[in-house]
């Protein structure tokens, strides 16, 4: 099987790189969704606009292309397990675990959206915003410049 994965490693990483950006994209979207969520009126029309807006986002992009990109992380692994001795993936591993874990967040606060609640505050969101941009940044970097 390793033969087999090693030998479409370019196309794994390609569907790998399309999955990120597909769920990087929905990740700085949905907090832009959750800000103008607060300043809806509650239960009015554009609140309920916004919820299944967050909803679609969250189950229709987000959480598939999140999917996507770690089965094709978790079968570039498998093709090739030498990445576990670079200590540039250790840290490329750490910010995508981290980028999960934000992931989660924000599932639970859509929840709360949906539940008529409005989770956190908008200054909140629009840091929150800014929190898979850096992790993401520190991927490319690690996966583009291999420093350590």
């Amino acid at each position: 099987m390793q033969d087999f994965l090693l030998s479409g490693y370019l196309w794994l990483k390609a569907l790998h790189i399309i999955s990120v950006i597909a769920w990087m994209a929905a990740m700085m979207y949905l907090p832009r969704l959750f800000i103008y969520h607060h300043q809806a009126e509650a239960g009015g029309e554009a609140a309920g606009y916004f919820v299944m807006m967050e909803r679609r986002l969250l189950k229709g992009i987000m959480t598939p292309a999140m999917i996507a990109a770690w089965l094709f992380a978790i079968l570039m692994i498998i093709a090739n397990p030498g990445l576990f001795s670079a200590g540039w993936f250790h840290l490329k591993l750490a910010c995508a675990l981290g980028l999960s874990g934000i992931h989660g967040f924000y599932a639970k606060a859509q929840r709360g959206f949906e539940a008529g609640q409005t989770p956190r505050t908008e200054k909140f969101w629009r840091y929150m915003n800014e929190a898979p941009f850096i992790l993401l940044i520190i991927i490319v970097l690690m996966a583009v410049a291999k420093p350590f």
